[in-house]
């Protein structure tokens, strides 16, 4: 990595940091109900209405059951959205209604906090369902995700209360007091800055050239002509025109990453210039990514009095990245071997001797792509600005490794904290063995039952991605949607899985996943991703908080220091990435040694 990486890095880190400081205070407020009055009075005449009051708390199934129930309607309403856009307004392109299982996928997607996308969203969804269904699940599954975990700080901080705080409280706080005003200051940045943000129907503008291509020759019948062999003949066409789609852009850009949510309104999402036109843009981008999981970690130290537990994770998620960074970025600067001067054309020697820019845009570079490629798999995001596609093994490994560890770097807003604090929890499991003592975290003693449930935690996505990816190379139906076979072929169906199972929703974009087949096997590996951690997290949450919090002795083991973040990162590469080390030498580890057999 040269000065101007290294510089983006630690401009970026520190500009996080100072932003996510006073967000994290504002966390903590939020979670204990310390809010000004007048949001009090204001939020109480709606609880009112639900039914509801701010006093009124929940044990964990309880909590537990309100949280499915909730995103539960949410699955049906945006599935029905799908189904009935046709006939709906504000869908000026016409779009059609969107096909059964595709409509399943996407439901499933946005309301577990995945945003996979197996459509292109200007040419699939009217502004209707864009905004109705797609933006606004971005902020109630980021808001869910960061109730979790609100829950979690209540089980670590409760003294033998056995409560975790109210669901319809906690969501709507998150939504009105957070998601909200953050997203409507940072759609206006990105509207001021060349985001567009508008509902007029699709433009067709004349083109500088006129562009040529092949198209199937149809008969009398308007059926495709065929030869001898049954192949569609061509002929040539040509047009001196394209249609821009438009639409409101900025305000589903600014929740979709704040969120992290992932889901582009258009199908190149933020590698397309009407969604990040400049590195203005993509430095905000990249900077509201992180900004709600670094801030949670602040709010965590807040929370169960201890600041400095919250500076021990955000230390051990900021090392993680910054190597994950390190490994991507010169990978990338370094190229193609195979493209080396070796006897190909001097054109596409001079290309890879800058380094590798297949797939990038020009306007961000390798460096400012790499970077953001390595933002959005920590972050359980979708986003990218460049294709992982393109990216040589080892530098498409990484993301695919970021999302393998469980999301706990950095993480989806709430989810890569509680996953984190579940990995915390098995260090001092492990080190209390070592010594041959109860293990304790933050005062609450850690025993068989919170093991058990940690074990469900870290264990159900390996299954659904592992099984998943099995039950697509064995399937012809899964095999069928490979574009490129042998190695590369079967890490896009790993990265697949692996994006899904971990709700990131990016994507080697190498997989036709659009067919009834992944759509439906996506959809099931992201439901289950999401709630199948969700719900043993919440049942952890209400089993620490009916225990009571012990006094720290001699005997009690930091938790706060420099040894405790070595051992809760050895923790997670160790324990999240084993599970798939085979499979990842199957994929990218033996694409990469393909890449140099002269050698």
């Amino acid at each position: 990595m040269g000065s101007a990486a290294w510089g983006l890095l630690a401009l970026y880190l520190g500009t996080l940091l100072l932003a996510a400081w006073p967000l994290g205070i504002w966390l903590a407020r939020i979670s204990s109900g310390r809010l000004p009055g007048w949001m009090q009075r204001l939020e109480a005449s709606v609880f009112r209405l639900a039914g509801t009051s701010a006093d009124r708390t929940m044990n964990w199934w309880q909590y537990a059951l309100a949280l499915l129930a909730f995103n539960a309607i949410g699955l049906l309403a945006v599935y029905a959205l799908q189904r009935l856009q046709a006939g709906l307004p504000l869908n000026p392109a016409g779009m059609a209604a969107i096909s059964p299982d595709s409509a399943f996928n996407t439901a499933i997607s946005f309301v577990a906090n995945t945003n996979w996308q197996g459509y292109g969203g200007e040419s699939t969804m009217s502004y209707l369902t864009q905004l109705l269904a797609l933006a606004v699940q971005n902020f109630l599954s980021a808001a869910t995700g960061i109730a979790v975990v609100f829950a979690l700080f209540r089980g670590f901080a409760a003294r033998a209360t056995g409560v975790i705080g109210n669901f319809w409280v906690d969501v709507t706080r998150i939504t009105a007091w957070l998601l909200l005003p953050l997203s409507l200051a940072l759609a206006l940045l990105l509207a001021g800055n060349g985001v567009i943000q508008n509902f007029d129907a699709y433009q067709d503008v004349a083109t500088l050239e006129t562009t040529a291509y092949q198209v199937p020759k149809t008969g009398a019948d308007g059926l495709p002509v065929k030869d001898a062999q049954g192949a569609p003949v061509m002929q040539g066409a040509t047009t001196g025109t394209q249609t821009l789609a438009m639409g409101p852009v900025a305000s589903q850009e600014a929740i979709k990453m704040l969120g992290t949510n992932g889901g582009g309104f258009f199908n190149a999402n933020s590698a397309h210039p009407f969604e990040n036109p400049n590195a203005v843009t993509n430095f905000l981008q990249m900077l509201s990514i992180f900004l709600i999981p670094a801030a949670l970690c602040f709010a965590f130290g807040r929370e169960v009095g201890d600041r400095r537990q919250g500076w021990a994770v955000l230390a051990a998620m900021t090392v993680m990245f910054v190597i994950a960074v390190a490994a991507i970025v010169p990978a990338e600067q370094a190229g193609n071997p195979l493209l080396a001067p070796l006897g190909v054309d001097q054109l596409a020697s001079a290309w890879q001797a800058g380094g590798n820019m297949e797939g990038k845009e020009t306007r961000f570079g390798i460096t400012a792509s790499a970077v953001l490629a390595g933002i959005t798999p920590a972050a359980a995001c979708g986003a990218v600005p460049a294709g992982p596609e393109s990216f040589p093994p080892l530098g498409g490994m990484v993301p695919m490794v970021m999302m393998q560890l469980g999301e706990v770097v950095f993480g989806g807003t709430g989810t890569g904290l509680y996953g984190m604090l579940v990995f915390a929890i098995l260090a001092v499991f492990i080190s209390g063995l070592m010594i041959g003592r109860t293990p304790e975290y933050l005062g609450k003693k850690i025993e068989s039952h919170e093991m058990k449930l940690t074990s469900v935690v870290i264990l159900v996505t390996p299954i659904l991605v592992l099984a998943g990816t099995a039950i697509a190379v064995l399937a012809g139906a899964g095999r069928a949607g490979v574009a490129n076979p042998g190695a590369h072929g079967f890490s896009e169906i790993l990265y697949a899985l692996t994006s899904a199972g971990n709700n990131n929703g990016s994507a080697f974009a190498g997989l036709s996943a659009n067919t009834p087949f992944y759509n439906t096997l996506l959809g099931v590996a992201m439901w289950l991703g999401r709630f199948g951690v969700i719900v043993p997290v919440l049942a952890m949450a209400g089993s620490l908080a009916a225990k009571k919090r012990l006094p720290v002795t001699p005997g009690t083991m930091p938790t706060h220091g420099p040894l405790f973040v070595l051992l809760l990162i050895g923790t997670v590469l160790l324990v999240g990435l084993l599970n798939y080390v085979p499979a990842l030498a199957l994929g990218p580890v033996v694409e990469h040694l393909m890449l140099w057999p002269a050698h």
